[in-house]
């Protein structure tokens, strides 16, 4: 491909996946989140909770005199509290709506557009259609919260067997669940990460194509799934490039022809404002830095962009 990627896409990284001492809300988050919005190599981010208020506030700034578009990702304060959308205790459903709910606020605050969540644990055949009902009836209660704040509302999807274990899950369930919200909230919507898919034992075509008229949202990263014993095992987020890990520049090469083939990219947006989002979701592994992993995504991409 020719022509620059900024024609076609709003280029982000996920802070606190690139940063992980920031994923329980505390840490240097300004301090790291300035990294990022000095680098001119991305035109959007993905942030987090943060818990201080007053480092909501610099962040916030700092997003603004960057002219970085924002994302909001509320998956770390889910997991880091355990709380679960589809629980069937209805307390604990509704502790974990009021907890994005908390999210959806700070998303304003940081000047974020979209929310993304993920479901609670897989509870197992038996309970999975009462589960599914209970997810739902959250997702919606998001959507009409976020509606009024001006913010749309994501579901990733994550693996069902290998660490997340989750509800959603397999690409066609979440779908059905998409179609569900949708019916009442049509800014809803899915994001499927180029990492999830080999977790989720799905290939990438098929993967894009079953999700094409939901997908909302887009994640490059990378993992390992064939050795358990291997140091970056599940849904770690590796760098591109580790031995034993799935993807790289021929996967992240397909998954942008498939993104350019189903519309996401290149389709009415492209030369746009309304640009989708593409970030990388890169972690680094004990004794890596963070500017190497992050600038081996950067290569990565370029090469496969090159390639199309």
């Amino acid at each position: 491909m020719q022509e620059s990627w900024r024609r076609y896409l709003r280029l982000g990284i996920v802070h606190f996946m690139a940063y992980p001492a920031v994923m329980n809300g505390e840490g240097p988050y300004v301090e790291t989140l300035r990294q990022i919005a000095a680098d001119p190599f991305f035109t959007a981010v993905e942030v987090g909770w943060i818990n201080d208020a007053a480092q909501r506030k610099a962040a916030a700034t700092l997003l603004a005199e960057a002219h970085l578009d924002v994302g909001f990702g509320a998956q770390s304060a889910l997991l880091v509290t355990k709380s679960n959308l589809n629980a069937l205790d209805e307390r604990a459903r509704q502790s974990a709506v009021t907890l994005v709910q908390g999210c959806i606020d700070q998303a304003v605050e940081l000047g974020a557009k979209r929310v993304a969540v993920l479901s609670g644990p897989y509870p197992g055949p038996g309970d999975e259609a009462r589960a599914v009902e209970r997810f739902v009836e959250s997702l919606k209660e998001l959507c009409a919260y976020g509606r009024r704040r001006g913010v749309g509302i994501t579901l990733e999807t994550f693996d069902r067997t290998i660490e997340k274990k989750a509800l959603a899950g397999p690409t066609p369930l979440c779908v059905e669940i998409s179609e569900a919200v949708r019916a009442d909230y049509p800014e809803f919507g899915l994001m499927i990460d180029l990492s999830h898919i080999p977790l989720l034992g799905e290939r990438i075509r098929d993967c894009l194509i079953a999700a094409r008229d939901h997908l909302v949202h887009a994640h490059i990263g990378n993992c390992a799934v064939r050795d358990r014993a291997h140091v970056a095992y599940g849904d770690v987020h590796p760098r591109f490039g580790i031995q034993g890990g799935e993807n790289d520049t021929p996967e992240v090469l397909e998954f942008l022809r498939v993104l350019f083939e189903i519309g996401y990219l290149g389709g009415a947006s492209a030369g746009t404002e309304r640009r989708p989002f593409l970030s990388f979701e890169v972690k680094p592994l004990p004794g890596e830095a963070t500017e190497t992993v992050v600038a081996g995504a950067k290569r990565v991409f370029e090469d496969a962009w090159a390639l199309l």
